[in-house]
């Protein structure tokens, strides 16, 4: 199924823009269930730990996410005007609630990336807007749309201080098929993917700030997933959302089969110009990266949630990666519990706080649900050709689900 297109041309006032192409995002982001793709549990692939309803980050109550994905041309790259294969894509804690900051925590696993306002994060426990995810070229446009979106609704003013001045935003390289050179996302898709953020099902794959990205030499982009722990008597809910653009073909595994040494073959490949064996996930021979975001309605102090970002890294592990040093694997984590705890600045607050001793459960939630949620981005990924003729080809299913039956590994 081929995605909508989702960037509304044309540059009429920036208000009806972004209404109008706020329209068009729901039709991306809100799937109706016969359009939905297959997804990993649907293929079979087991993985422990019970998912959420939606098996998603937006399972946690409030978070929502929207994608503006832009694919344009074909043939040779022409800087500044294609083929384009990118996008972005809005993380919204509570909603576009921009009065009710969440705890919040970042992490790196290896550093050859981006993520910006992770200082203010670190130093102040606090993270107020979305986390935008996007192509690294366009960090910078993305970050003065989040900002242009707070001065329009002079929040400065109006909060005495505004902390989303300081924007997170991260990104992964898709120079390979995307013309990244020619820095296509604009600030009004920033602000559409903003804008038409919803709950409910989340698009995955080729989508967003996923849409020309690879992920162990396979076509990679947006994969998302939760599971549900009861702790101390009361359940909670860790949600993950990826961005995988990362890993070399032969350490794949999923489900712990080694996947990428039976699926040798359908590298990426340029057209009439061989195979792409040996590059890294972009021609400059970048290993690629991975952004991911946890999320969880459990009430943690940021801290806590420093110690359930690492716990990402184990989830990567599971499915292959070693943070290769060309990487970016940078991971953020926040907790829409203790509402209205973080938003008064100069008052005390009472704040609920979980015992480090009933941490456990959402350490597994968070390594099982990352393994998942990359595994999702590449069953949901389709095939893909964009700048110069590189193709890079999908997960099949099919050779997926064999070889899962040979190892033992195949439910249903």
């Amino acid at each position: 199924m081929k995605m909508p297109q989702c960037r509304i041309f044309g540059r009429g006032s920036a208000k009806c823009n972004r209404a109008l192409a706020a329209m068009a995002l729901i039709a991306c982001n809100a799937l109706p269930a016969s359009a939905q793709k297959l997804r990993a549990r649907d293929l079979g692939v087991p993985f422990e730990g019970t998912p959420g309803r939606l098996n998603a980050i937006t399972d946690v109550d409030g978070v929502e996410v929207g994608h503006v994905t832009i694919v344009r041309g074909s043939g040779e790259l022409v800087i500044g005007e294609g083929p384009v294969r990118t996008g972005v894509t809005a993380v919204w804690p509570r909603g576009r609630d921009e009065s009710d900051p969440v705890y919040a925590a970042w992490f790196t696993l290896n550093g050859n990336g981006e993520m910006t306002g992770t200082t203010w994060v670190r130093d102040s426990g606090i993270m107020e807007g979305p986390v935008m995810i996007t192509n690294t070229l366009s960090v910078g446009i993305v970050h003065h749309a989040v900002i242009r979106w707070g001065v329009a609704r002079d929040l400065e003013r109006r909060r005495g201080g505004w902390l989303a001045a300081l924007p997170v935003v991260a990104e992964t390289w898709d120079g390979t098929l995307n013309d990244i050179r020619g820095q296509h996302v604009t600030e009004e898709d920033a602000i559409v993917a903003m804008e038409g953020a919803r709950g409910g099902a989340v698009a995955e794959g080729n989508v967003g700030g996923g849409t020309g990205m690879i992920c162990h030499r396979f076509k990679g982009g947006i994969g998302t997933s939760s599971r549900v722990v009861e702790v101390g008597g009361d359940d909670y809910v860790v949600g993950v959302l990826v961005q995988c653009n990362y890993g070399s073909r032969e350490l794949l595994r999923v489900a712990g089969v080694p996947v990428g040494r039976e699926i040798g073959d359908l590298m990426p490949s340029r057209e009439g110009g061989g195979g792409a064996e040996g590059v890294g996930q972009g021609a400059e021979g970048r290993e690629g990266s991975i952004i991911v975001v946890v999320a969880t309605d459990a009430p943690v102090m940021p801290h806590q949630l420093e110690r359930m970002a690492r716990r990402v890294s184990m989830g990567l592990a599971r499915n292959g990666s070693v943070a290769a040093n060309s990487s970016g694997d940078i991971f953020v984590a926040f907790s829409t519990a203790n509402q209205r705890a973080a938003s008064e600045p100069g008052t005390s607050t009472n704040a609920r706080v979980m015992a480090n001793g009933l941490m456990t459960p959402l350490f597994a939630a968070t390594v099982e649900a990352t393994e998942e949620a990359v595994v999702n981005a590449l069953v949901a990924a389709e095939t893909m050709t964009g700048a110069n003729g590189w193709t890079v080809y999908a997960l099949p299913h099919d050779r997926l689900r064999e070889v899962l039956g040979r190892y033992g590994r195949l439910e249903g």
